[in-house]
């Protein structure tokens, strides 16, 4: 098949191309360093020639809510827009468990507001919705590190590894719409704080972290609202393989 993956140049879209590529796949990356801006829909009509599906991985920086929600929605109009031209017959979005039932924080507006797009399009789909990554925690600390100190909220978290749901994005997209997906987690649940310490260990940083609620996750996001529903996948790499190999 010929799969586009948009966010190719990211962390997990880097990943499904790899494993996309492995499977004999023709793979087109879309991203903004090679030629394919999301934002201005330039060169969009040219990647999708003859592309039978697409992978939606694309991320974006932390910002307020209305400028993630800008972002993301024009990129996935721009995308969605070019796929109904080319005659795409499926579009893959990553997404994330847990997002609609919290308020305030504005990466989860923008996911919400893609899912909406994508569910309303014209193009067949499938919502995939993720934990948090196992190299979320680190990630997490190095926005607030200063001076070797980082605030980090204390969630309650089920993380994947980047290159399991690499692997389930590959899958789905190489398959018939699904519409929503089960929810995709790892095997266990885990704290972010323990995470990010012992990530940061493994790395050889000594960064003091302080818990706190704060930012862009807050007390609603305390508890069990971020693991995955009772029929979700379980991909089979522990925190404790994947922190092996930092």
């Amino acid at each position: 098949m010929r799969i586009a993956v948009a966010g190719a140049t990211g962390n997990i879209g880097g990943r499904t191309v790899a494993a996309l590529q492995r499977d004999g796949h023709e793979v087109v990356p879309i991203s903004r360093s090679l030629g394919v801006d999301l934002m201005t829909g330039e060169g969009l009509d040219a990647a999708l020639t003859g592309v039978e599906a697409v992978v939606d991985a694309v991320s974006a920086p932390p910002t307020d809510r209305d400028q993630t929600t800008e972002y993301f929605g024009t990129t996935t109009r721009n995308l969605l827009a070019a796929e109904q031209r080319a005659g795409v017959r499926h579009h893959v979005l990553l997404s994330i468990v847990g997002i609609h039932g919290i308020d305030g924080n504005a990466h989860y507006s923008g996911k919400r507001e893609q899912e909406r797009l994508v569910a309303e399009g014209a193009v067949p789909w499938t919502v995939v919705p993720a934990t948090q990554f196992h190299d979320f925690a680190a990630m997490v600390a190095g926005w607030t590190e200063q001076d070797g100190v980082a605030t980090i909220a204390p969630l309650l978290v089920q993380p994947i590894a980047p290159d399991d749901i690499a692997e389930v994005l590959a899958e789905i997209a190489t398959g018939p719409p699904q519409g929503r997906y089960v929810d995709v987690a790892g095997p266990e649940p885990q704290d972010l704080v323990d995470m990010a310490r012992r990530t940061l260990a493994a790395r050889g940083r000594q960064v003091k972290l302080v818990p706190t609620w704060s930012g862009m996750f807050g007390p609603s996001m305390a508890g069990n609202v971020l693991l995955p529903g009772d029929n979700a996948r379980i991909a089979p790499t522990t925190f404790d393989d994947w922190l092996a190999t930092q």
